[in-house]
């Protein structure tokens, strides 16, 4: 197998477009690793080929400061040029990340630096490699083979040699690109396995069932064939001939584990994905404004014309340690109203498409102007029939203006439920308003409404810290659960539909 090398950290390196970093990683992995070391470490002219002299090894898991060579020097020189003052780490397999040996070089992370470790670690490719064994020896032609990782190749490896299982790399995925705090905690709790044991102890309990079910297909019910069930089946009545006797209570509690597991309301995957909240209202509600507001930055352009905005204008927020991508949206008004255009028009359909698939729809209506802007929030809103109940109650209305307007509370500006007075020129309400909102985008990622800052942690440690993040555990889950409610009905139904009822154990446990 070849040894493969990358840049392991941020920056650095030209090719991955990075900046200047203080320290840049490169990982190197594989049966050449240490070979490879070994070549940057020798400062002959020749390297570790020439003469023979083999530089020596940082003890395993012991961090040594080292300088490497470039084995690319092209002079007279008794000695190679300096790449870099590095320090240096070994891992040997099968006791790392990977399973193979692994070598670590904590470079200073200038480009310079990162590209010319990683030249040299290209040039070193078909190097001859010196026998250090009497073994070895007796190998001609042995060569180092080193080349450039893929994506994810590590991580690749890892799963090939059983460091990690299927779950446990989707998370660490999740936790490499995770923004908030929530999404951190989500994925540190599935890393550590919780999923996986959660999904194996229910594999474990279908397998006993198959297990029961074949042995009764061979060999008859005429004995218990598990004692400890003996005086249970006689206590109900049949004399100890049930076919299934224990095994049909354990998979029903067993089916509504899964159920109850299924019944989050997609948490784990709003958490990992992230929320979106669009903005809708009329023209020069101060939708911009607000998106500008809220991000702390002039990420839309603000201008008194209407239709200045005409695409979705995208912001990152983190709100209470969850993800949202906050939409400014074009503003809707009636298609025959003066100076709208098809450019305009288009817009509106954008607008109209990103509320309804949005998960919170923020309403900016104009204290100035409130009829007409909340009526064109509600016919956004109930004018399609696509919006659900449930979003109907993640819709929160903004007045803006109120600075403008001293009688908003007054004129009724402020009698729909979930209503704020704001003012997007001299913040007024704007805190309240955040406050709001970071608690509904809370609310959504939790087991409860109530007091949902405190409770959005404590519903990712529900079955024990395992939580749906993937539509592929849900659709796997599912099919489970589905072939068990099939199993309780053919349970029921003797010898006669025996088989059938094994074979739907089987399909559950071969969806975990």
């Amino acid at each position: 197998e070849e040894t493969i090398f990358a840049l392991s950290s941020g920056g650095g390196g030209a090719s991955v477009g990075g900046g200047a970093t203080a320290v840049a990683v490169i990982r190197m992995s594989g049966p050449c690793a240490f070979d490879a070391l070994r070549e940057l470490l020798s400062s002959s002219p020749k390297g570790i080929s020439g003469d023979g002299k083999l530089p020596k090894l940082p003890k395993a898991r012991m961090a040594s400061l080292r300088t490497l060579y470039d084995p690319l020097t092209n002079n007279n020189n008794e000695k190679r040029d300096p790449l870099d003052s590095a320090l240096i780490l070994t891992f040997p397999g099968p006791n790392s990340f990977t399973g193979e040996d692994i070598v670590e070089l904590h470079c200073h992370g200038s480009r310079a630096v990162v590209n010319g470790v990683l030249s040299a670690l290209t040039h070193l490719n078909s190097v001859p490699i010196p026998a250090t064994t009497s073994k070895e020896s007796q190998q001609n032609g042995r060569r180092l083979s080193l080349r450039p990782a893929d994506p994810g190749e590590f991580t690749q490896r890892a799963y090939a040699h059983g460091k990690l299982g299927l779950v446990e790399v989707e998370a660490l995925s999740d936790l490499i690109v995770a923004d908030t705090s929530l999404q951190r905690k989500q994925a540190l709790m599935q890393f550590d396995g919780r999923l996986s044991r959660l999904y194996m102890g229910w594999r474990e309990e279908l397998i006993k069932g198959l297990a029961h079910a074949e042995a009764v297909i061979d060999f008859g019910d005429d004995e218990a064939l598990d004692p400890d069930e003996e005086d249970e089946d006689d206590m109900d009545g049949d004399g100890g001939m049930s076919i299934w006797g224990g095994i049909s209570p354990r998979i029903t509690l067993l089916r509504q584990a899964m159920e109850r597991h299924l019944a989050d309301a997609s948490r784990g995957e709003l958490l990992r994905d992230g929320l979106r909240i669009a903005i809708v209202g009329r023209p020069n509600a101060g939708k911009s404004s607000l998106l500008n507001l809220l991000a702390g930055r002039d990420a839309a352009i603000v201008s008194s014309t209407p239709g200045t905005t005409r695409d979705v204008v995208e912001v990152i927020l983190d709100l209470g340690g969850v993800r949202c991508t906050l939409l400014d949206t074009a503003g809707v008004r009636e298609e025959k109203e003066e100076g709208v255009n098809e450019i305009e028009v288009e817009g509106m359909k954008r607008a109209r498409m990103a509320a309804k698939d949005a998960h919170i729809v923020v309403g900016v209506v104009d204290s100035t102007d409130y009829e007409r802007g909340l009526e064109a929030v509600d016919e956004l809103i109930n004018g399609d029939g696509d919006f659900n109940d449930w979003k109907k109650d993640s819709i929160l209305y903004v007045v803006n203006k109120v600075d403008l307007n001293s009688d908003t509370r007054e004129n009724g500006c402020l009698s729909k439920s979930n209503s704020f007075g704001i003012s997007c020129t001299t913040s007024e309400g704007v805190n309240d308003f955040l406050s709001v909102l970071t608690k509904q985008a809370l609310s959504l990622v939790s087991r409860s409404n109530n007091d949902a800052s405190s409770t959005a942690l404590s519903s990712l440690e529900g079955s024990e810290g395992a939580v749906i993040t993937r539509a592929r555990h849900r659709r796997h889950v599912e099919a489970a659960a589905d072939a068990l409610g099939r199993f309780e009905v053919l349970s029921g139904q003797g010898y006669m539909a025996l088989d059938m009822a094994a074979e739907e154990l089987r399909l559950a446990a071969s969806e975990l």
